[in-house]
């Protein structure tokens, strides 16, 4: 029986798509919210905080799992009443 190929780590341009979207909204919605509020400062702080989630999403995607941990949070955990 074969071992299952490793899938790749992940795309670096979803990477960079996370990071370029999160920018384009946010610093769009930070420039609508100059132009309503007359300010200037919103469409920095939008850029900013794209870049932030941008990153923060994607981190959290091709975060690694460690060795030896549950595929996933609803696997069945060990019953440790059956060690006596």
């Amino acid at each position: 029986m074969s071992q299952p190929e490793e899938k790749p780590q992940g795309d670096p341009w979803h990477a960079f798509g996370y990071v370029v979207a999160g920018v384009g909204c946010y610093g769009f919605l930070g420039w609508l919210a100059d132009r309503w509020l007359g300010t200037t400062f919103l469409v920095a702080v939008g850029i900013l905080v794209g870049a932030a989630l941008g990153i923060y999403m994607t981190a959290r995607r091709f975060r690694t799992m460690p060795p030896g941990s549950p595929v996933s949070p609803d696997s069945p955990k060990p019953d440790s009443s059956d060690e006596q």
